[in-house]
């Protein structure tokens, strides 16, 4: 680190310090709450992946019956994910609402009667799923942001602060040891233009 020792430099040094102290617990803050978001957001994820297993094994009674309904797929194409976004300490992140599906359009005499609450059951498996995946795309842009953040806050930390306050102390010494010899240079001059002033008395 470069640094020039005069009163600009160390004006310029302060101010620098100032503005990291100040910056650095907005920081902190931001990791402090994507690092919760990230605990609320996988908590999320756990919970979608126990309600899935729920379902899951619910549909195990019926599931058996889907040779009845051959047709049932058709009727869990995605239309449209619905997603709306989340600000969380200065970032974006998606928010699940709701997955669309393509009609399903059926004889209600010719299909069996099961067919509708099967039909609910599997489309809100495809829902879950569809939300886990939302989360997770979540998780990740939050963890891009605290890995960028993190490196901000070390950066703050472990080397900007050390090195404006170094700079700050040894361009001190240096304006502090310029002084003394400045006084010392000036007493030395003082006191032989008194010496001379002595002899041109004693003359």
């Amino acid at each position: 680190m470069k640094i020039k020792f005069t009163q600009g430099e160390l004006k310029r040094q302060r101010d620098a310090l100032r503005q990291y102290e100040r910056y650095l617990p907005t920081l902190q803050l931001k990791k402090q709450l994507l690092q919760l978001e990230i605990l609320h957001q996988q908590s999320a994820i756990r919970e979608r992946e126990t309600s899935s297993s729920v379902k899951e094994k619910a549909a195990e009674n019926w599931s058996g019956l889907l040779v009845e309904a051959p047709d049932i797929r058709q009727w869990l194409i995605l239309k449209k994910i619905i997603t709306a976004k989340k600000n969380i300490a200065g970032v974006d992140v998606p928010v699940f609402e709701r997955v669309d599906f393509e009609p399903a359009e059926y004889d209600l005499f010719l299909t069996p009667l099961w067919v509708d609450a099967g039909l609910e059951t599997l489309r809100d498996m495809v829902s879950l799923q569809e939300e886990i995946r939302v989360i997770e795309k979540a998780i990740s842009v939050l963890k891009h942001e605290m890995r960028i953040t993190t490196q901000r806050v070390n950066l703050f930390e472990k080397v900007k602060i050390p090195e404006a306050k170094e700079a700050i102390r040894l361009i001190k010494i240096y304006i502090s040891d310029q002084m003394t010899n400045a006084v010392g240079r000036s007493k030395i001059a003082k006191n032989k233009i008194e010496e001379a002033n002595f002899e041109e008395v004693a003359m």
